[in-house]
């Protein structure tokens, strides 16, 4: 095998014929500018080209399935490995799947409790021990005798369908035969001999009457023939009822019992004790109240008030080991699974059933908390991670497959990371590359970058200017390379400079009092107004939770009208010193190719206008919806202005290819006739925003939106650039220019969750330029921010801790950053500021 990867004549995107040898078996650093072209390089040329290999590797009836994938726009790859991408969009929004889901662990939990759980009885609470025959006798017996019938029967019943659809034609011709005569179906009696008609459509439960005894065999001392026909009876029934018995006595009452689990204090018997019994996607394991969803809707709030949000049906929840049922263990964090895995007594009979399942829950939990996520719970619905926490809980089950001699391209790994824990992150993809991989990662963040084994800077600046190798070198000697900003700013040559003053707090103040949400302790807090605020502190501390749930839901209930439940608190007192809130955080800007940057500032309506202007278009008659692709008319018909054609895959990801009609220009041939100063309005689409800003510098009304786009750092992006393409980051800071585009009133709250992500040292620099003018201009602007440079202009900050999870949600310091970084002995952030303050 090669000791090296060797690109040649790479050319996807915005990259120029790049050439680049790469090290096997090292941790690679590809950084750079945003929108340099580190991630056409890294995902959309090597990771797609790997894994097409892969796939043509492949039998011809395998790769049926697969489908074929388009080879990278690259001449030459050498010494590919088959690829692994492990990015931030993986996580699911299904609300069905769960951080113990997505990581495995909640399968190898299924059949832990299947297999070494306790029962219990639901109704009675006691132990539950499966039941003989003998015991069976005696405890209808019993039963009889207690509540004294005067006369009546006792029906010996299997139940041989329990809740299933069908016609069943065939089972009760084979009853027939075999000599039985009646049947219960649904709770009606009916004769063998005689027809019976069932709908296939509805669930039906059939129970066969095995032998009917008299409560006369009952009075005084029963019988020895008498107790051996009970016993035969009983026999039978567990045969044909697989494993159970239904008795209904003389007062009509009825009880299960079963040679598996069944109570035989109340007579409650439980199901099968198998992995679907503790399956939330499955009907033999589901809350019926919520179909295992565990809320009264499908995205809502309301918990489930039948399973309490469990899920699962009260059998489920009456199984347990060491005292904890399956709900309660899944319900605790990273960090409390693993103490109960770990601390768990089990009998010698039990461990050397469980031992494989119980590895490898803990290697699961294990490599969870080596990579930060010891906060998280472990029913935390997946699509409720960000896309930082997603991509580790990925990487965690990567390192538990083992896997040798793979490439893994990762993307931004160390967001929403605190600096306390990148070193466990780094070790952990230290440890991954010492199995026998190569790790390549797309990163700003100077602890990794440092901690590679090789930097390769892409650039050198964004879009149309960058798809270049500016620098390529082992580390640390690539920091002295002349040409690399990125070195540059690693040298402290250049840095983005700590404020000479900071503002001085005024008295206008939110106060959040009382904040008591998931992990908060009734914290009380304080947040200066027309002010830069950060709240920082170790990932799980609380900060999202008092910014999302309590701050932002409580004003926009108040201010917005907005239907939305706020998290626990008191009261939020000063909301009257502001008349507008905007929340920027990274969702999509749309979730369809329609929707792109110029639609989502309002620089397309402009546009349109323009081209409606032409002589040629008032020649035509020509109106503005000529000129959309959202609407018939000017469109090309047969992708409906999309530019591509969707083609469903069934079972696989949908596949989309160019238009054949209008080579995806989404727009028909007369439409593209009309021109304005030369361009077509596909041209247009077709240009940077920073090309598209000097080409309609004479257009205010456009001009203003596209100026401010470009100094957010997108001037890179493509004016029509389809809004799924867009990076979290990228997302968020559209919608900053958007906003920074509107005339200002001064009295605005913006609130920003992370707004560095995807941004290299030059860029953050520039938006700090940004929200600092938002400041100066009256309005507030609060930040959730780990990247230190961020934290250090602010002008107060808000540090909450110590720890994640259920040891967070307490504040441990507040203040300017220079008070911060005083308590370092108590704050981690507090720690790792006061170098950047020096």
């Amino acid at each position: 095998m090669k000791d090296k990867i060797t690109i040649k004549g790479a050319r996807e995107h915005n990259l120029k014929n790049v050439d680049l040898e790469l090290p096997r078996n090292k941790m690679i650093c590809f950084t750079g500018l945003s929108g340099s072209g580190k991630s056409s390089l890294a995902f959309d040329t090597i990771f797609a080209e790997g894994q097409r290999r892969y796939i043509e590797s492949l039998s011809a009836y395998a790769r049926q399935f697969l489908g074929q994938m388009q080879k990278p726009d690259v001449d030459e790859i050498e010494g590919l490995s088959p690829a692994i991408s492990i990015d931030q969009k993986a996580h699911s929004r299904n609300p069905r799947s769960t951080v113990a889901t997505v990581t495995e662990i909640y399968d190898y939990l299924r059949v832990l409790y299947a297999r070494i759980g306790e029962a219990f009885c639901p109704t009675c609470g006691k132990s539950i021990a499966k039941l003989t025959i003998d015991e069976m006798v005696d405890g209808v017996i019993s039963r009889v005798r207690a509540d004294k019938p005067k006369k009546g029967v006792v029906a010996i019943m299997a139940p041989v369908i329990r809740g299933r659809k069908g016609e069943y034609y065939q089972l009760l011709y084979d009853l027939y035969n075999s000599g039985f005569a009646r049947v219960r179906i649904d709770g009606k009696m009916h004769d063998l001999s005689k027809k019976i008609e069932l709908s296939r459509y509805k669930k039906h439960t059939i129970e066969v009457v095995i032998d009917q005894l008299s409560y006369a065999m009952f009075e005084g001392r029963v019988k020895k023939d008498d107790r051996q026909r009970l016993s035969e009876a009983l026999e039978s029934a567990v045969d044909y009822g697989k494993d159970s018995a239904l008795v209904v006595f003389p007062d009509k009452t009825e009880q299960i019992f079963s040679t598996k689990f069944s109570c035989v204090d109340c007579g409650f018997a439980f199901p099968e004790i198998e992995p679907r019994l503790f399956s939330f996607n499955s009907p033999y394991g589901a809350c019926q109240g919520c179909d295992g969803i565990g809320t009264v809707e499908l995205f809502s709030d309301e918990v489930c008030k039948v399973c309490d949000g469990d899920r699962l049906r009260k059998e489920s929840l009456s199984v347990k080991i060491g005292g904890m049922n399956i709900a309660e263990f899944v319900g605790g964090s990273v960090k409390k699974a693993t103490e109960f895995i770990q601390s768990v007594t089990l009998s010698e009979r039990q461990l050397e059933i469980a031992s494989m399942a119980l590895k490898e829950v803990e290697n699961r939990l294990t490599f969870m908390l080596d990579v930060g996520l010891h906060y998280l719970t472990l029913d935390r619905r997946a699509g409720t991670l960000s896309g930082g926490e997603a991509q580790r809980i990925r990487l965690a089950s990567q390192i538990g497959s083992r896997l040798v001699g793979a490439l893994y391209v990762l993307d931004e790994p160390t967001i929403g990371l605190h600096q306390r824990d990148n070193e466990k992150l780094i070790n952990t993809l230290h440890e991954l590359r010492d199995l026998g991989n190569t790790i390549i990662v797309v990163e700003h963040d100077e602890d990794t970058i440092r901690a590679s084994d090789m930097m390769v800077e892409i650039g050198p600046d964004a879009g149309a200017y960058g798809g270049e190798i500016v620098c390529a070198g082992a580390v640390p000697e690539i920091f002295q390379n002349k040409k690399s900003k990125t070195a540059a700013y690693l040298r402290g040559d250049m840095k983005i400079e700590v404020p000479k003053e900071r503002r001085k707090i005024g008295r206008d103040r939110l106060k959040i009092v009382g904040a008591k949400e998931h992990n908060l302790k009734n914290i009380d807090v304080e947040i200066p107004l027309r002010r830069f605020v950060c709240v920082t502190g170790v990932s799980g501390s609380g900060k999202s939770t008092l910014i999302h749930d309590i701050l932002f839901k409580t004003i926009a209930k108040r201010l917005n009208k907005r239907k939305t439940k706020p998290g626990k608190h008191k009261a939020i007192m000063g909301i009257e010193y502001i008349d507008k809130m905007i929340l920027m955080d990274q969702s999509a800007i749309g979730r369809t190719s329609r929707s792109n940057p110029a639609t989502y500032t309002g620089a397309w309506g402009p546009i349109r206008e323009l081209f409606t202007a032409t002589e040629e278009a008032r020649f035509r008659g020509y109106k503005p919806g000529r000129f959309s692709f959202n609407v018939p008319g000017g469109r090309c018909e047969n992708c409906e202005g999309h530019g591509e054609i969707a083609i469903e895959m069934h079972f696989l990801p949908t596949v989309y290819v160019e238009c054949d009609v209008c080579q995806g220009k989404r727009f028909n041939r007369e439409t593209l006739e009309v021109k304005w100063n030369e361009k077509t309005i596909w041209d247009v689409l077709a240009l940077t925003i920073e090309e598209a800003k000097d080409f309609f510098k004479d257009v205010p009304q456009v001009f203003v939106k596209l100026k401010t786009l470009n100094e957010v750092g997108l001037g890179y992006l493509k004016l029509g650039q389809s809004a799924t393409t867009l990076s979290g980051g990228e997302a968020q800071r559209v919608k900053l220019a958007s906003e920074l585009a509107k005339r200002q009133t001064g009295r605005t709250l913006y609130i920003l969750d992370e707004p560095t992500t995807g941004l290299h040292f030059e860029d953050i620099g520039k938006l700090m330029e940004i929200l600092h003018k938002l400041v100066d201009k009256g309005n507030s602007v609060l930040v959730i921010e780990h990247n230190l440079d961020v934290i250090k202009t602010a002008d107060w900050i808000i540090d909450l801790g110590p720890e994640g999870g259920d040891e967070g949600g307490t504040i441990i310091a507040e203040g300017t950053p220079e008070d911060v970084a005083r308590r370092s002995t108590l704050s981690y952030t507090g720690k790792y500021l006061a170098p950047y303050l020096k």
